[in-house]
């Protein structure tokens, strides 16, 4: 932030992706499963050339959480588990190949990824609902860490539900966004005392 003087603090939050996992193109939500070969690789690119961070945060889901880590070992860094920044839960939808999914409920698909302000998967979690899991949890890491280089190892969803939040956007956006496997997405959050915080943009990278 242009200007930014000493009495504001600067907190640098980093959200990492998974990369692929075994199972092919499944609805995993709160499924736990691991990553693939191909997704530990595309973890390690997309952090290779990045440093600086002094906090790893991560999902309590093993595809977040091993390579999260496994990372903050090498560096030397703590580690902090959140359960509370797993995937939506996609009730009846857990662990079915999304073809298939697409297949067998139609309208529930087409709902979903059109209005999901509004719309859920069968038995599952609500869009407001994940929110309200996600966001605050964001906001205590914030206000927990305040000041330094976070490296939040989550989730499409958890990523797209922050984006969506901290850019003012509306909750329909959030199917529109798109976060490829081991994107990276790098905000800026300034902080003054008694004032609302500003949040900038500074990439949104995947292949």
């Amino acid at each position: 932030m242009a200007g930014a003087g000493s009495d504001t603090t600067v907190t640098t939050v980093d959200l990492l992706r998974h990369g692929a996992c075994e199972g092919g193109e499944i609805f995993r939500g709160s499924t736990d499963v691991v990553l693939s070969d191909a997704g530990w690789q595309q973890m390690r690119a997309a952090t290779g050339d990045e440093s600086g961070w002094t906090q790893v945060v991560s999902s309590s889901l093993r595809r977040c959480r091993e390579f999260a880590g496994a990372l903050a070992g090498q560096q030397g860094l703590p580690l902090v588990v959140e359960d509370d920044l797993r995937e939506i839960h996609f009730g009846v939808w857990e662990g079915q190949p999304m073809a298939q999914v697409q297949r067998d409920y139609p309208d529930a698909w087409r709902a979903f990824w059109r209005s999901p302000a509004t719309a859920a998967a069968p038995e599952g979690e609500s869009i407001p609902d994940f929110n309200q899991r996600v966001l605050p949890c964001m906001e205590r890491l914030l206000e927990n860490f305040a000041g330094e280089h976070l490296l939040v190892v989550t989730h499409g969803a958890v990523i797209r539900a922050v984006m969506c939040a901290w850019l003012d956007m509306p909750l329909d956006a959030i199917t529109r966004l798109s976060v490829p496997y081991a994107c990276l997405t790098r905000f800026r959050i300034y902080q003054m005392a008694g004032k609302k915080p500003w949040l900038q943009l500074c990439f949104h990278r995947g292949e």
